[in-house]
């Protein structure tokens, strides 16, 4: 195992990083975050053109037939950019749901024709799975009950919605987008009244959350990089008493301190994807989680005055990463999973 980027996933970012780089650089997502905060037109692009809606699918179904490094490192981008398209949820949480069945749905998905969503909950985890779920299945194979706090649900085309061990396609449910600490990626409230459904086979939905978990931990990586990276550009140039706000020491060994962080964060990060075991992926969310809202709160404090403005991104990267702080699972959740896989027992 190698946690070292190959020559193709290095490809792979030079082709997303320069797309986001002319579609959706910082100042771009914050100009239409109120009015139209997913970028569909990027995402027909990335998914057609570059083909990252099907790298996870295998090739025999329409897909790139990639591993989960290849996801990681569009995730890290995608991260960098906080590019507010439904990668994460459609072409990583949807799919990997959807893969054990080889549904044909998998090939319109591949091919970014439709996108679907998991209908579960943002908030859930592989250790609480139905967090926020009251979903129930009739005999006649129709659902009623609510989902709450659903990403990527309002650009869904379908609906993946996991019951009793089951997954069944949805199309047609109500979608109520409620409002969100993070703009780049609405959450919903989806709800089913004898909706009718397709069911595509089983699902080992805690398995599936841990899969996502463990690629969640590359995009916070990428906020923490893009954070540390255009922090320092900007202490290097702004100037107080004639010098640069870079040269005080204080700030150096601040920067220095995050800089350990983010390296921790990438080890922790490609660990998670190279190995994919219960510990790697509660390591790597227990430690990027926090270091991405750290890496973010430094920024906006060493913007100085700029950065607690509306009109710079930094905010935007403080809210996804206190967002993904929550999602499928918080640091301390993580941690208490890793007490227990590696026998340590937590302070009584």
């Amino acid at each position: 195992m190698t946690l070292l980027y190959s020559e193709v996933e290095e490809e792979l970012r030079s082709s997303v990083r320069g797309l986001l780089a002319d579609r959706c650089p910082p100042a771009a997502v914050l100009k239409r975050i109120e009015s139209e905060p997913s970028d569909l037109d990027l995402w027909k692009t990335l998914a057609g053109e570059i083909g990252v809606a099907g790298l996870l699918i295998p090739e025999e179904l329409g897909g790139a037939g990639a591993s989960a490094s290849e996801a990681a490192v569009v995730l890290e981008e995608l991260g960098r950019a906080v590019a507010p398209v439904p990668f994460f949820t459609s072409a990583v949480l949807a799919t990997q749901a959807l893969l054990p069945t080889r549904d044909t749905l998998l090939g319109e998905l591949a091919e970014g024709r439709r996108t679907a969503a998991l209908a579960v909950s943002f908030a859930a985890s592989p250790y609480a799975p139905a967090r926020g779920s009251s979903v129930t299945v009739d005999g006649d194979g129709r659902l009623s009950g609510t989902v709450t706090g659903v990403a990527g649900a309002e650009v869904a085309d379908v609906l993946l919605v996991p019951v009793g061990g089951d997954l069944y396609a949805v199309e047609g449910a109500s979608v109520e987008v409620v409002p969100s600490l993070d703009l780049t990626r609405p959450v919903a409230t989806v709800t089913f009244a004898r909706t009718g459904a397709r069911r595509v086979g089983g699902c080992d939905l805690a398995a599936v959350l841990r899969f996502g978990a463990g690629l969640l931990a590359s995009e916070q990586l990428g906020v923490a990089e893009w954070c540390l990276e255009t922090t320092l550009a900007y202490v290097k140039e702004r100037h107080q008493f004639a010098r640069p706000v870079g040269s005080f020491q204080s700030i150096k060994h601040r920067l220095a301190d995050l800089w350990l962080d983010v390296v921790r964060a990438r080890a922790a990060a490609r660990n998670a994807v190279a190995d994919a075991s219960s510990i790697s992926v509660a390591v790597a969310q227990s430690w990027n989680a926090g270091v991405a809202v750290h890496a973010a709160e430094e920024a906006l404090q060493l913007h100085g005055g700029i950065g607690m403005t509306w009109e710079h991104p930094v905010h935007l990267y403080l809210k996804r990463a206190k967002a993904t702080e929550i999602a499928l699972g918080t640091p301390g959740d993580h941690r208490e999973a890793l007490a227990s896989l590696v026998d340590v027992p937590g302070p009584s």
